[in-house]
């Protein structure tokens, strides 16, 4: 027997097959055997006291310098600091910083530990996505912190030891900073925040889940604003790229304003020959996977999207492979809110799985989760999950091309389910509207559930959406069916209804023309279906500003309607309507007052008194009594009347701001112009929102506030907004629209009012001769340029030719709108100034 020192021994157990070696031969040994070798060790030293042990002169415990592109954090930062400076209480001040992998955790971290080291007398950075990495941590902190004190206890010392020490050293020591990176469980770290009374702790972690029981109250660290987000890829790309705003924003929105990403993506741009801004958008679209994880040279190949973003996905399957199903079919739909009683439709799997399934996933910053602000079914209240588009994307991308094709059929059947029977009903719009942007992500274009959202854009006004729908639906019917086949001509017709609804009357007009021979040649010229394409056909002609076609095109169409359909058929009361309608724009407005009077009672009759079509001939026959000149009236029966259509259609229903668009008028023609103005003010952001800034109705509402902007005495904004109005006006409705010539027309007023009399002149002698030959020489707005052109032809001294212009007028005002009508009154109070003006001077 040997005697040996007292110390561990070091025991080596090796067990082989019997192997052994002799002069390079190997044999077989009957049984395992076991070799047991003991060897002889010094006696090891202690380390020393972990409470006096200072702070060696320049250590640093940062793992690299901070980023030098580091933009839009200013207020996290700054967050960060208040809360570690300004907690009270006893024990270890600790903030916990949580978001998505990439999101820039671990860099805010390193720049807030960077700009406050000289606020501590120790700041020390632990890699902690595991227990055995903290205690590494550790135990490098007390080697840092003892060797140079007594540099061989250090090195004799175990990990546990180590770490042991150096947590007993932060106990003992005020005024340090730990950060520990990339948290993975609220247990790694629980044991060593509880033994600690002083300093602060900084931790970073994906994980939603357990830090209230500490008293930590995480700090999310959110995407990057759209501005930063650019000025980072800026930074990144240099010239020439970086003055290039527009596609640097795209790009931004294509990667999400995930820092990583955008970091990832400026890397490449800028240290890849021959790339560019615009390539790489263009390989983002073409070879995604790739791009997601390219790396260039300098960049750790596992700090790419690809790599980051799934990291946790084998954590997630070990503990419910069901999440990671969940999670791929999330990877379809569109990014944001989804409403989570869609997946309770799954196959296979109950409420209870989905729910623990998502609060996992949220659980690893993976997805988000928020209460819906309306009720999807009323008394059901609704949580809403939303995934970031590159953890969608990233996700997909690991899929066979053969599994990403069945996760998006599941994930279809589902949202097919979930979407209302009925939505043309308001009940289902909140629903409807919850479930579009995901319906589009994942519905294939034939199927039924389009149709009904295409529905429910329609009641709900949303219709350059239902043209988008519309244009796929026949696509889809003309590849599968064949351009004659009667759905497909249904699917052309509904989409030339959409792109007039959308703003595109002459579009709408041409597509029309187009189809009806095919109708009529298909069908039958008495064929429903055709007679809806003419009355069609003459709603867009009139709408494209051939407003007397239209009315002879629906004098010609009723008689025919009424001899197929039937006097009273919902169809034949449209078209009298819409009679009616283009009668008015074409300048008689007297008769067409009288025909929406006498169409009203039936269609209370036949459709009931808050049907839509019925409240909009109600509106119509308002608009005709104040253009008829009662306008104090029309002005009553509009404020009765929106509180109606609010109840029955929605506020932001096109023909409720319709009416409030007719009431502004109104109220402006009582004499209230500075209301009107902002009444129409507070409609412009509507449509603007709603409709979009472009759409006719939207251009219509800026023309009006233009308008009654000069009416309430500021003539030089008037003129300005005109001047801005025009150029687009031309662009998107052509320059002989009704509203482009009537904003010509009140460009020339406004310029004279602002002072330019001879400019406003030549500019209603140019107008004049082109409403007379698009208009008619008799329509409203063609005797009002008249009544101008009067006006500025005596302002510039002319004021015989201003007398005998306005004398010429007033026969025929008086003859088609009227002796009583507020127009002829005017015109007849300015011949007689312009008369007396005339007598004075001796003119004429």
């Amino acid at each position: 027997m040997t005697l040996l020192p007292d110390g561990p021994e070091e025991r080596l157990d090796i067990r082989t097959k019997g192997v052994a070696r002799e002069q390079g031969r190997v044999y077989q040994a009957a049984r395992d055997q076991t070799i047991t070798q003991i060897t002889q060790q010094s006696p090891r030293r202690p380390l020393p006291p972990a409470g006096t042990a200072p702070v060696p002169a320049g250590l640093s415990g940062l793992p690299r310098r901070p980023a030098g592109a580091f933009v839009g954090r200013d207020a996290a930062l700054a967050d960060l600091r208040r809360t570690l400076r300004d907690a009270k209480g006893p024990g270890v001040i600790t903030q916990a910083v949580l978001g998505l992998g990439g999101v820039g955790k671990s860099e805010l971290a390193l720049q807030y530990a960077h700009h406050h080291r000289r606020d501590h007398d120790l700041v020390w950075w632990i890699d902690a996505d595991g227990p055995g990495r903290i205690r590494a941590g550790l135990a490098a902190l007390a080697r840092a912190l003892t060797c140079g004190i007594d540099s061989v206890a250090a090195e004799q010392a175990t990990m546990e030891e180590a770490a042991a020490w150096a947590l007993s050293w932060l106990a003992a020591h005020p005024g340090w900073l730990v950060v520990l990176d990339n948290v993975e469980e609220v247990a790694d770290v629980e044991p060593y925040l509880a033994r600690l009374a002083h300093g602060h702790v900084l931790i970073t972690t994906r994980r939603d889940i357990g830090w209230q029981r500490l008293n930590v109250t995480p700090f999310r660290l959110e995407l990057l604003p759209r501005p930063a987000a650019i000025a980072l890829l800026a930074g990144l790309v240099g010239p020439p790229d970086s003055a290039d705003t527009g596609r640097l924003g795209e790009l931004a929105a294509q990667l999400g304003d995930l820092p990583l990403a955008l970091t990832q993506a400026g890397a490449y741009i800028a240290r890849t020959p021959r790339m560019t801004l615009a390539a790489y958008l263009e390989l983002l679209t073409t070879v995604p996977a790739r791009m997601y994880a390219a790396a260039t040279a300098g960049v750790d190949a596992e700090r790419v999207v690809a790599k980051v973003l799934t990291l946790s996905h084998a954590r997630i399957a070990a503990v419910d492979p069901f999440a990671i199903d969940v999670l791929n079919l999330l990877a379809c739909f569109a990014p944001d809110n989804l409403p989570c009683s869609v997946l309770d439709g799954l196959p296979k799997a109950d409420p209870l799985q989905v729910g623990e399934a998502l609060a996992l996933l949220e659980s690893y910053s993976l997805i988000t989760l928020t209460s819906s602000p309306v009720e999807l079914v009323p008394g059901r209240p609704e949580d809403l999950v939303s995934v970031h588009r590159l953890v969608q994307a990233v996700t997909l991308h690991r899929l066979t091309p053969d599994r990403r094709e069945q996760v998006r059929a599941g994930a279809a059947e589902p949202v097919q389910a979930a979407l209302p029977d009925k939505p043309r009903t308001i009940g289902t719009w909140p629903a409807c509207r919850a479930l579009l942007p995901h319906a589009r992500a994942v519905l294939p274009a034939g199927a039924p559930g389009l149709h009904r959202l295409v529905d429910f854009l329609d009641a709900s006004g949303d219709y350059a959406t239902a043209a988008q729908l519309q244009e796929a639906i026949h696509t889809h019917a003309l590849a599968t069916l064949g351009a004659e086949h009667p759905d497909t001509l249904i699917a052309r017709h509904n989409l030339a209804w959409w792109t007039g609804e959308a703003g595109d009357a002459v579009t709408a007009r041409d597509q029309y023309t187009a189809l009806l021979p095919v109708l009529e040649r298909v069908l039958g010229v008495e064929h429903p279906e055709t007679l809806a394409a003419r009355n069609n056909l003459a709603v867009f002609t009139g709408g494209a500003g051939e407003a007397a076609t239209a009315r002879d095109q629906y004098t010609a169409l009723l008689p025919v309607l009424e001899r197929v359909l039937g006097v009273e058929h919902p169809n034949t009361l449209t078209a009298r309507h819409n009679l009616a309608v283009w009668t008015r724009e074409a300048g008689d407005v007297i008769t067409a007052r009288d025909q929406f009077a006498a169409l009203l009672p039936i269609l209370e009759r036949v459709l009931g008194a808050e049907h839509p079509n019925t409240l909009l001939a109600r509106n119509n026959l308002v608009r005709g009594t104040g253009e008829a000149g009662d306008a104090s009236t029309a002005l009553d029966q509009y404020t009765a009347l929106l509180p109606v259509f609010e109840r029955v259609l929605g506020a932001e229903h096109p023909d409720t701001v319709s009416l409030r668009h007719n009431l502004a008028r109104s109220t402006a023609e009582t004499g209230d112009a500075a209301t009107a103005r902002d009444q129409f003010a507070a409609l412009l952001e509507v449509r603007e929102r709603v409709l979009g800034a472009e759409h006719p109705a939207t251009l219509l509402t800026r023309h009006n506030l233009a308008w009654w902007t000069g009416e309430a005495g500021d003539a030089v904004t008037a003129l300005d907004q005109h001047t801005a109005l025009l150029p687009v006006l031309e662009r998107v409705l052509g320059a002989e629209h009704l509203t482009t010539l009537a904003t010509r027309n009140n460009l020339a007023r406004w310029t004279g009012e602002a002072g330019d009399a001879v400019t406003a002149l030549d500019q209603y002698t140019a107008l004049l001769p082109v409403l007379e030959r698009i208009l008619g020489a008799e329509h409203p707005a063609t005797l009002a340029a008249r009544h101008n052109l009067a006006a500025w032809t005596g302002e510039v001294g002319d004021l015989a030719a201003a007398r005998d212009q306005f004398a010429a007028l007033l026969q025929v005002r008086e003859r088609v709108q009227g002796t009583g009508h507020p127009d002829t009154l005017t015109t007849r109070d300015q011949l007689a100034y312009w008369t007396e003006q005339a007598g004075e001077t001796g003119g004429g």
